[in-house]
């Protein structure tokens, strides 16, 4: 396989990364200067999908119509930009609805970008790579907290390396939705609020306490805003106190209903959520033991803007090292899966020689295959019998680090692919590239029944127009009859969805 990797991007280039968080969405565009980015523009719209997820956990009709229109606005800025220099990405609200599919479709045609939907723990670590990249350097141990609309991120880490990150789904819609939907302000319903937000940290257990870490750092929305309404009355900039927050709580409290509240340094946009996001951060605060929290500059944005400009190869390495972790960590037979991912990788060369991809596509989608061989058996851990089902569930919580929730589907797609039968398997069999990936990894397995490395000489797979043709010698069939009938049986399930996939002996 080529692993010939993309150099980053040359200094002036405009990047530009799309933040569509729970409460608002973000656009920022930098230019790249010597391994530095520049901000040159930055947009923020409050679109508070967060708050509009039904009794069905569906994004209503009219919260997708307000973030459509938002990535219309920001489509059109990003007109004559390459591909390859915007990333756009989803966390927690569209990580919950059930008809994210529908929304990512109409964001694409608007944002004319791909959306990825990414996990809580990537979220985490890109949040991590931006805050550590406005931070002096250091070696200090960090905590970064970052409280979103729908969930908070802990992240460790040193220099611009985050060591443990998690996701819960706590945050400032959430509560305020949850615990001050009337607007007021009670004693009991902070209360209510801190309460509930504590018994969800301290499933954090010891792995955040102060012996992990020196300083603490909060990013993004409700630390910010807090932050910025205690400097305004006397507290030290960019910095959060207990004292600080019990403050701010008795003047929430004093006002009595979110109607009536009037702060200097805050937003409008953020008021109907600064009840909820305090309750969260005071919880944070008392199960963390934290006396005091810096404001940091970096945001999720600002990690994916960072990403960007990174090597291919460092991201490459990020991920196939999360596939060798999952791989040891549910005991995967090594030596099958590198040689069913051999001769996946093989046969999708084979089958692909004619198709034109543009470049480093055709990289992108093998490594994909071989990374789903490699890991088609973690649920043999679980169930032999139904180890693609398990396998395919497993990938799909895991949550890897480097890696996009439509990847992550993609590959748990493959894996519960391949062995699944095809008819029941709910898959877009008119993605030709996907097709092409489930067969190659459907027949590496075949191939490698015997746990072995099959003789492959003589062996071709030919695509064109809809048609796939297997060619092997004539002798193939009586030298491997047990690999040749299960071929047959295969070829039986491609026909029952209407793919002709057929075996020429020649």
């Amino acid at each position: 396989m080529n692993n010939t990797m993309d150099l980053v991007p040359e200094n002036n280039t405009l990047l530009a990364a799309i933040d569509l968080g729970s409460n608002s969405f973000r656009l920022e565009i930098g230019r790249l200067d010597s391994g530095h980015i520049e901000r040159v523009e930055y947009l923020k719209e409050a679109v508070r999908q967060g708050g509009d997820l039904d009794e069905n956990r569906n994004l209503t009709p009219e919260s997708m119509e307000r973030g459509v229109r938002c990535l219309a606005r920001f489509g059109e800025r990003l007109q004559g930009f390459d591909t390859a220099n915007v990333r756009a990405v989803a966390t927690q609200t569209l990580r919950e609805a059930n008809n994210r599919d529908v929304f990512i479709k109409a964001a694409k045609k608007a944002l004319g970008f791909e959306v990825e939907v990414i996990s809580g723990v990537e979220e985490a670590r890109l949040i991590y790579q931006g805050v550590s990249r406005f931070l002096p350097q250091s070696d200090e141990k960090r905590l970064v907290v970052d409280i979103g609309g729908r969930s908070t991120e802990f992240i460790l880490g040193q220099g611009f390396t985050s060591t443990q990150t998690t996701s819960l789904h706590v945050g400032s819609v959430a509560w305020s939705l949850k615990h001050f939907a009337n607007g007021e302000y009670t004693e009991k319903a902070f209360s209510r609020a801190e309460i509930s937000a504590e018994s969800i940290f301290e499933t954090l257990g010891t792995h955040f306490n102060r012996k992990h870490w020196e300083i603490a750092y909060g990013a993004s929305g409700t630390i910010g805003a807090v932050a910025d309404v205690l400097a305004q009355y006397g507290r030290p900039a960019n910095t959060v106190t207990k004292e600080g927050l019990q403050w701010l709580k008795a003047e929430l409290l004093r006002t009595r209903s979110v109607d009536r509240l009037r702060l200097n340094g805050l937003k409008e946009d953020r008021k109907p959520v600064i009840a909820g996001g305090l309750s969260v951060l005071i919880a944070v605060f008392d199960v963390l033991k934290i006396e005091t929290m810096q404001a940091a500059k970096g945001a999720l944005r600002h990690g994916l803007l960072y990403d960007m400009i990174a090597r291919e190869d460092v991201m490459l390495d990020l991920r196939n090292a999360s596939v060798k972790r999952l791989a040891k960590k549910f005991n995967v037979d090594e030596t099958q899966a590198h040689a069913v991912a051999d001769v996946a990788e093989k046969l999708f060369d084979k089958a692909t020689e004619t198709i034109n991809f543009a470049a480093g596509e055709r990289q992108a989608h093998t490594r994909k295959l071989r990374w789903a061989a490699l890991l088609h058996e973690i649920g043999g851990m679980i169930s032999p019998v139904d180890a693609h089902l398990h396998g395919a569930y497993i990938l799909e919580h895991a949550e890897p680090l480097g890696f996009s929730q439509n990847e992550l589907h993609c590959l748990s797609l493959l894996i519960l692919g391949h062995r699944s039968k095809l008819k029941k398997l709910e898959a877009d069999f008119s993605d030709y590239l996907f097709v092409l990936q489930l067969l190659c990894l459907r027949l590496a397995v075949i191939l490698c029944h015997a746990r072995k490395k099959p003789n492959l000489r003589g062996v071709q797979l030919m695509y064109q127009a809809h048609h796939i043709r297997l060619h092997l010698p004539s002798a193939w069939a009586n030298k491997y009859p047990q690999s040749y009938y299960l071929l047959e049986e295969e070829m039986m399930g491609w026909q029952k969805i209407n793919w002709q996939v057929r075996i020429i002996l020649y």
